[in-house]
């Protein structure tokens, strides 16, 4: 397969594998070339769809946050900040449930007893990513929940539902479907994609809501990994004409 540079055409199409994707679903016929946008027709129901918006922290997406240098050239080339609040703008006025996936931030303490930690994880800590207390431990203010809006339990690896009450929450509101946006592609992201698959929900994955630390990392959750588990991949304007249909959302 083709690598793609995230610029914000190739991002907006993510071409060979939207194709598989919706020819395997047998959603619509989708021109399989290089760069061609997905025609998918996206059907939605308010009663059991629900948007799933993943670690939209200050250290993330905001300057000065300890990880926006490393996102920033990606996050900029799709303009995923931009997109990221117009599909939540647009999931709140079609009266869709909003979930929050947001990973565990860090306190002194954390970690130090721990007989085994992951990579990921004793990166957090070095870092102290997230820190609890600290503006890069507080979710971005556009995208602060509103009241009535669920924050899940804190993931402490990538998956938001590993560990989380998430599934039991998606569960008891009666969600089958989720569109998935925000942070980061390679990591939580695809975790959670995977993981809300395992559980039984359809996923669609807003492809230029996202962002990651390289081309090469979002190539390989977007184009490779994410399409053997995503219904379906689109960009954030299909998802927006979508969300201007949602039934019972009136």
């Amino acid at each position: 397969m083709r690598r793609i540079a995230y610029s914000p055409v190739a991002v907006a199409a993510v071409g060979r594998s939207v194709a598989r994707v919706a020819a395997a679903s047998g959603q619509a016929d989708v021109a399989a070339t290089p760069g061609a946008r997905a025609k998918i027709p996206l059907g939605y129901q308010k009663e059991i769809t629900a948007l799933l918006v993943i670690d939209p922290y200050n250290d993330f997406i905001s300057e000065g946050g300890k990880l926006w240098d490393r996102l920033k050239s990606v996050a900029e080339a799709n303009n995923c900040i931009t997109h990221m609040l117009q599909v939540l703008n647009a999931a709140r006025k079609a009266k869709l449930r909003v979930f929050y996936a947001l990973h565990h931030r860090y306190r002194p303490g954390d970690y130090e007893t721990w007989k085994y930690i992951a990579p990921i994880q004793k990166a957090a800590w070095t870092r102290k990513t997230f820190e609890f207390g600290t503006w890069g431990g507080e979710v971005r203010r556009e995208f602060e929940p509103l009241p009535g809006e669920i924050v899940a339990q804190e993931h402490w690896g990538s998956s938001g539902f590993a560990n989380t009450d998430l599934d039991l929450q998606l569960k008891r509101h009666g969600i089958q479907k989720l569109i998935i946006i925000e942070l980061i592609a390679h990591t939580c992201v695809e975790a959670t994609v995977r993981y809300a698959v395992e559980l039984g929900c359809e996923v669609t994955m807003v492809n230029d809501a996202t962002a990651d630390y390289s081309n090469e990392e979002m190539h390989a959750a977007l184009d490779i990994n994410i399409p053997n588990y995503a219904s379906a991949i689109v960009a954030a304007t299909d998802i927006l004409d979508a969300l201007t249909r949602v039934e019972g959302g009136g």
